[in-house]
């Protein structure tokens, strides 16, 4: 093919034929510049241009659990969520997302989340309300000025009746599904960890993370022979469809402490959830 391309519709055709129906998104008007303009078949090849087009997204199946409203007022959202939910739209989770979800429902078109939460992982999750109010409180989320608190379910270990403190260097490959130790590399992660009441065979054990490493707590209670029930990845894969929502991960982030950035108020805030948790209907 020459170059510059004869016309618009040669150049796209060439680049996005093996993902979407040029001719038939041309047509729809589905394929724009930058200007909002629809792009046609046949304009003028255009060189360093941007062109813009949605595709259609598959059809998800919905999450099953209610996203509780913990906290509401002109700053932050505080919400208890689900497990299996996303907090935001992402790979096969657009719809069913945290963000997408109550952007909707609040009518809070700027809602965005301060910090990340497991799609797996219920539990508390803080929102910025508006972009104006994102920056103060994510910085107090970035320089770790926030207690949090999760409850975790696992099997007995009546060692851990005495807190433990586990500090280790966590590292996780892009791509790769588990985390992995780093055996003496500069400490990274650090999380308090004490078991707090036996059912049956399996204890509830109160998990503080003073760092938030990607699986740090996942990895950390593995560490200790303790690997949370329903977990997915560890101690081994298992391969679990997206849409199965029948085992959740015992894994809640139970509370969260700040003192608010804005006003200087003491936050504290607590989930409606508790432990074990179940698939919701």
């Amino acid at each position: 093919m020459p170059e510059p391309w004869p016309h618009m519709g040669a150049w796209l055709h060439e680049r996005l034929s093996e993902h979407i129906d040029v001719p038939d998104f041309l047509e729809q008007g589905r394929i724009v510049y930058e200007t909002g303009e629809p792009a046609r078949w046949g304009d003028d090849y255009r060189s360093h241009t941007f062109v813009w087009f949605h595709r259609d997204l598959s059809e998800e199946k919905v999450v099953p659990g209610r996203i509780h409203v913990v906290h509401r007022d002109e700053r932050i959202v505080v919400i208890d969520k689900p497990p299996f939910l996303s907090s935001i739209p992402r790979g096969k989770h657009v719809q069913q997302s945290v963000v997408v979800r109550l952007r909707a429902e609040l009518g809070l078109p700027e809602l965005s989340p301060l910090h990340r939460l497991d799609r797996v992982t219920s539990g508390l999750l803080v929102l910025a309300t508006e972009k104006r109010w994102r920056a103060a409180y994510q910085t107090m989320f970035q320089r770790g000025e926030i207690g949090k608190v999760y409850r975790a379910l696992a099997p007995d270990r009546p060692e851990l009746a005495e807190a433990v403190t586990v500090r280790n260097h966590l590292a996780k490959a892009r791509g790769q599904l588990q985390a992995e130790l780093v055996p003496g590399a500069p400490v990274n992660a650090e999380s308090v960890i004490q078991r707090e009441s036996v059912l049956g065979d399996s204890a509830v054990y109160r998990l503080a993370p003073t760092t938030g490493r990607t699986h740090q707590l996942r990895m950390h209670m593995l560490g200790l022979g303790a690997p949370i029930d329903g977990d997915p990845l560890y101690p081994v894969v298992r391969g679990v469809a997206v849409d199965d929502f029948s085992t959740p991960l015992q894994l809640l982030a139970s509370d969260v402490t700040f003192t608010d950035p804005i006003d200087g108020t003491a936050r504290h805030f607590a989930s409606v959830r508790s432990l074990p948790l179940r698939s919701e209907a």
